[in-house]
């Protein structure tokens, strides 16, 4: 058994640990100690009293009604292609996928397109309905944006499919690893460490933030480093959450830059056993807030099973909770592949996730 492990942990989808010119940048972080990144406040990898013996026979020994939905979730087909240079759209693919084209710059973050979430075939496959994208219908990007190396976040079959269509990939610290052995030009690659910067052109800034979470593929973890965007266009300022546990950072970030035209937040996969490492609806509310932000799009659910949660729970309690207090903050919840315009501040989304079994 061990010698298949080793052998099956050698093929390319595991990508490569940080080495040479990349292991050198790491090493001058001041996030990265003792061998691995850390989050600028204590992050356990379970919360004090949950254990991993617990979680394993929560998962399969004790039973966790309608984690996957029954019904095919709804999806729309928009002709990536076609849309005119000067629309402000954004796509979403599901979970934490998505196309964004703004002031003529075009996007992709975290795009998985090959049906599963997971190096083992078979496993932690997407739900019915939500496969309506593939590598063919994505056009030539600007920037590929990635939060972090887990699987549901950078696919090893999306990226290689991609790899012709990117101009620039902007990533954490060691992550370009992957990328190079995956057949990318080291032209092609942007490492950034927290608080680093690209800019895109007159006026457009993408900017590299802390998140709360961790990284690693394999046996590895923390090696590689974890972050959040915000994209700072002429017209816009849009902020990329990736993955993350709350954090006093958001109410930072919502100072340096003032308001936040759209947020984008983790809002799914949760549970109290690691509630420092994604947020649950209440904080990604807290966290809206503390970024300043003028609209909410809550990402990281309707996709795949990672958590022991109803499959439409993360949705239903977000919206619970922003009614409660007065609907404070504007959800943004379109259904997979809608087009929806950036610069229409006033669309009501409908509730597509109620109705369904």
């Amino acid at each position: 058994m061990i010698t298949v492990t080793f052998f099956y942990m050698r093929q390319a989808k595991f990508g490569q640990a940080p080495a040479g010119y990349h292991l050198q940048k790491i090493s001058h972080s001041s996030n990265f100690n003792d061998g691995m990144f850390k989050n600028i406040q204590h992050t356990p990898d379970l919360t004090e009293g949950h254990s991993y013996f617990g979680i394993l026979y929560q998962q399969f020994f004790v039973k966790h009604p309608r984690t996957k939905p029954e019904d095919i979730i709804p999806s729309k087909k928009t002709d990536l292609f076609s849309i005119p240079e000067d629309e402000n759209v954004l796509v979403w693919f599901g979970h934490s996928s998505y196309f964004i084209q703004l002031d003529g710059i075009k996007i992709l973050v975290d795009p998985v397109f090959s049906g599963n979430a997971s190096p083992i075939p078979g496993t932690v496959k997407s739900f019915k309905g939500t496969d309506r994208y593939t590598v063919q219908d994505i056009p030539e990007i600007d920037y590929l944006i990635i939060s972090h190396d887990h699987y549901d976040h950078l696919d090893y079959k999306t990226i290689t499919g991609l790899k012709d269509k990117v101009g620039k990939v902007i990533c954490g610290l060691g992550v370009g690893s992957h990328f190079e052995k995956w057949g990318f030009s080291a032209n092609q690659i942007n490492e950034q460490d927290w608080y680093d910067k690209v800019e895109v052109d007159s006026g457009f800034t993408i900017h590299t933030m802390p998140a709360r979470h961790f990284s690693g593929r394999g046996f590895s973890r923390k090696n590689t480093l974890w972050a959040s965007y915000v994209i700072e266009s002429p017209s816009q300022k849009i902020y990329v959450g990736g993955d993350s546990g709350y954090g006093e950072f958001f109410a930072e970030i919502g100072e340096k830059f003032n308001s936040i035209d759209l947020a984008i937040l983790d809002n799914g996969q949760y549970n109290d056993a690691w509630k420092e490492i994604h947020m649950h609806p209440d904080q990604v509310l807290r966290a809206a807030r503390d970024l300043k932000a003028k609209r909410l799009f809550p990402v990281h659910s309707s996709k795949y099973v990672l958590a022991m949660h109803p499959w439409d729970e993360p949705l239903k309690e977000v919206t619970r909770l922003n009614q409660e207090s007065g609907n404070l903050i504007p959800l943004f919840t379109p259904i997979i592949g809608e087009k929806i315009d950036l610069d229409d501040s006033v669309k009501i989304f409908d509730k597509w996730w109620e109705n369904l079994n």
